[in-house]
């Protein structure tokens, strides 16, 4: 007797459930992947051939060989490196020896009393390089000059607009201030600043003569012809 065929009962109830649960997944993967993309997203990027949009580098003269330093305009150790070592970093651009990359970063927010200061002074430095990047330099010093002290609320958008405009700039660079155009670029360029030797995070400034980043605690002796110079030439 042949016996009938016994027919499976498919359970719709379960499938429909775990089809539920696999786009509930996808969909929570999605907002997910998608605020972990904003978040790390460079935003506006800074159009300017001075500007190496990979890195955050703005290029000041065309040597062949290179320092890169890392600042942060709150900051200030980067004050007394830029007078210490600014006026021989000056000269190796004039000389045609260096290619000086100035990567503004941001890492003193939390000093700044909530307006996020070091963030809007590197964006600002990012419009006055998009504007002309032969202005950096004057900025560059100027800003320097009228460094805010740490734990203050540091220079409104309305100085830093004056600031570059005195440096040069255009009266365009007013609302790239005040909008904060770059300000998500500048924050994403932060993240690839280099650690130096024996730390365990980032730190300002950082210093790099030819690709290799030196240490501020054995490297650094405030001696520019050793330590940059000696290390450019050796």
């Amino acid at each position: 007797m042949m016996m009938a065929a016994v027919r499976k009962s498919t359970n719709w109830f379960a499938i429909g459930i775990t089809a539920a649960v696999v786009v509930v997944v996808l969909v929570v993967g999605g907002v997910v992947w998608f605020a972990n993309s904003q978040a790390t997203s460079p935003g506006t990027l800074p159009q300017s051939s001075a500007v190496n949009t990979e890195t955050g580098a703005i290029s000041v003269g065309t040597g062949e060989k290179t320092v890169d330093t890392y600042v942060d305009f709150m900051c200030p150790i980067c004050n007394q490196f830029e007078q210490s070592y600014g006026p021989t970093l000056d000269q190796l651009v004039a000389d045609n020896e260096i290619t000086l990359n100035i990567h503004p970063i941001s890492i003193l927010d939390r000093a700044s009393q909530g307006t996020q200061y070091s963030t809007r002074s590197a964006n600002a430095a990012y419009c006055v390089a998009v504007d002309d990047a032969s202005n950096i330099p004057a900025f560059v010093k100027a800003m320097y000059a009228q460094q805010p002290t740490e734990n203050t609320s540091g220079l409104d958008n309305a100085t830093l607009a004056s600031i570059a405009t005195s440096a040069g700039a255009s009266d365009a660079v007013t609302s790239c201030i005040d909008d904060g155009t770059y300000s998500k670029f500048v924050t994403a360029m932060t993240q690839k600043t280099p650690v130096q030797p024996g730390q365990s995070g980032i730190a300002t400034p950082t210093i790099a003569v030819n690709g290799t980043v030196l240490s501020n605690q054995s490297d650094l002796t405030g001696d520019p012809q050793k330590d940059i110079v000696g290390r450019l030439n050796g």
